[in-house]
């Protein structure tokens, strides 16, 4: 009897570790691409006038959902990044407008919960190959390098030692594992960095190149050439890819690309594949690049249970040649006004496509409002966990919306301009609190003052998608319903349901 008991005990062990084990094979590979400055009219799955053609990512959208409504966090980088990461906006941050540069603080302290130290913390690999641009901990010496570039003046008159480890980063915030650069491909400093120190062994001087292989003259690696960096982000994280399939645990990889964003450099094998323009060239090798991410995923046999997420951390940039495309029939921002920078849609309304065989329908599509805020919540939705009213004040699931299923959240969102202008927007109602562009396109705020232009514009986006019709005078009550969901998403510190949350700083609506 004894031994029977022995025997039995080890049988309901052994069934333990093995529930245990296909629980956590069960838990599923999240992989997110975010492009750099790619319009919504750049996919010819979402524009189907587009010059530019990307079958890769087309065939994505036809294998999973497309959502016709998503939104960055706002319409230039550095922001969006830190609301893909935290789940919060962040204008409730110092970072109320612009971006960061070359040798800024990191705006994610190390106390703020991210989606990577989340998904760490249910066991989870995490990491980051590519563009970073949320600040780093250079080291401040007075023997090496001149500092430049630093919206804040932080290190402005001191020297920064590239070669020394970094005091913070993404290895202090939740990812195991970091490759990749400081900031965009045409801010210096030109390193390559793994987890916490530079790869190079020296340091030189490149200068600045124009248009539209643009890059600012600064300090550079003796093991870095701007031309293999998006190569090299590939080859990262195909092999993060593969060795994660290997040891058999889930993981959690973003991959922030440097393209089409500037320096445009499509190599000798893309140039002219496009018909179009360099920019459409360089569109093109990006669309063929992420081919090899996906062709990894299949080839390690993990592409049943991994979710892929393809995404742009806003509009696309004038300074890509968007007149010139325009001239050849290609819209960047589709029929959305306005591009990078700007608070009308083409600002800040991108391409977003979520591919998870057997959970979503292939070719479906979604056309609710999202925000690239939603990441965190959702990877706590997919986890069965919930987040304390400190986490994500700003991100909602989209699971719901992932699996055709009821209980998706979000009722407003906001966005966010590159000079800090607001916009509200709930159901088909846009509320603009600016009387021009908010950005870089004509008029800006400067020009609209000099046209006595109203201080605010209500758009209804359902008849009116190229927002050309202000209809503030004409409803009053919807603008003043849309100002107090503002002020009060503002002064609670959150918009996701729960206790009332604290904002860094000041926050103004008004500028």
């Amino acid at each position: 009897m004894p031994g029977m008991i022995r025997i039995f005990f080890f049988f309901v062990v052994s069934l333990l570790f093995r529930v245990s084990a296909e629980a956590q094979s069960a838990k599923p590979n999240i992989i997110y691409i975010l492009a750099d400055d790619l319009g919504y009219g750049d996919l010819s799955c979402y524009n189907s006038a587009s010059r530019i053609k990307t079958p890769v990512i087309d065939a994505l959208a036809r294998e999973g959902m497309m959502f016709t409504d998503a939104h960055s966090g706002s319409s230039v980088c550095s922001p969006t990044r830190y609301g893909i990461l935290t789940g919060r906006y962040s204008w409730r941050t110092r970072m109320q407008e612009g971006v960061l540069w070359s040798y800024d603080q990191p705006l994610i302290p190390n106390n703020r919960l991210t989606v990577a130290g989340f998904l760490a913390s249910q066991d989870y690999a995490t990491a980051v190959v590519g563009k970073w641009h949320l600040g780093l901990g250079w080291r401040k010496t007075g023997s090496r390098l001149q500092a430049a570039g630093s919206s804040e003046g932080a290190v402005s008159n001191n020297s920064v030692d590239l070669l020394a480890p970094l005091s913070a980063g993404p290895t202090t915030i939740g990812f195991d594992y970091f490759y990749g650069i400081a900031a965009s491909l045409d801010i210096p400093p030109y390193v390559w960095i793994e987890n916490d120190k530079a790869t190079a062994t020296s340091i030189d001087t490149i200068e600045e190149r124009k248009l539209p292989g643009f890059w600012r003259r600064g300090p550079v690696g003796n093991d870095f050439k701007h031309e293999e960096v998006l190569p090299k982000i590939i080859e990262k994280s195909t092999a993060f890819i593969q060795e994660q399939a290997s040891a058999k645990k889930p993981f959690f990889l973003y991959i922030p690309l440097t393209a089409p964003h500037t320096p445009i450099l499509p190599t000798s094998e893309f140039t002219g594949s496009s018909g179009t323009t360099e920019y459409g060239d360089f569109t093109v090798m990006t669309d063929q690049l992420v081919k090899r991410v996906l062709d990894a995923v299949k080839i390690a046999g993990i592409e049943n249970n991994t979710i892929i997420i393809l995404t742009s951390d806003n509009g696309c940039a004038p300074y890509a040649g968007i007149d010139a495309l325009a001239a050849m029939g290609h819209q960047v921002s589709g029929p959305y006004r306005g591009a990078k920078a700007d608070i009308w849609e083409g600002g800040h309304r991108v391409p977003f496509i979520a591919k998870w065989p057997g959970k979503i329908a292939p070719g479906s599509t979604s056309s609710k409002t999202i925000c690239l805020t939603d990441l965190f919540a959702t990877v706590a939705d997919m986890l069965g966990k919930s987040l304390p009213d400190s986490v994500a004040e700003d991100s909602y699931s989209i699971l719901p919306l992932l699996l055709k299923k009821e209980g998706f959240a979000r009722a407003s969102t906001i966005h966010h301009s590159v000079f800090g202008h607001f916009a509200i927007r709930k159901d088909n109602w846009k509320l603009i609190f600016a009387a021009g562009s908010g950005g870089w396109a004509s008029p800006n705020e400067k020009k609209a003052a000099e046209l006595r232009l109203p201080p605010l514009q209500l758009y209804d986006l359902d008849t009116d998608p190229g927002e050309k019709i202000n209809l503030a005078f004409k409803h009053s009550f919807t603008v003043s319903k849309l100002t107090e969901e503002m002020k009060a998403i503002i002064e609670n510190g959150r918009s996701r349901p729960g206790q009332a949350q604290k904002n860094d700083t000041i926050v103004k609506l008004y500028k």
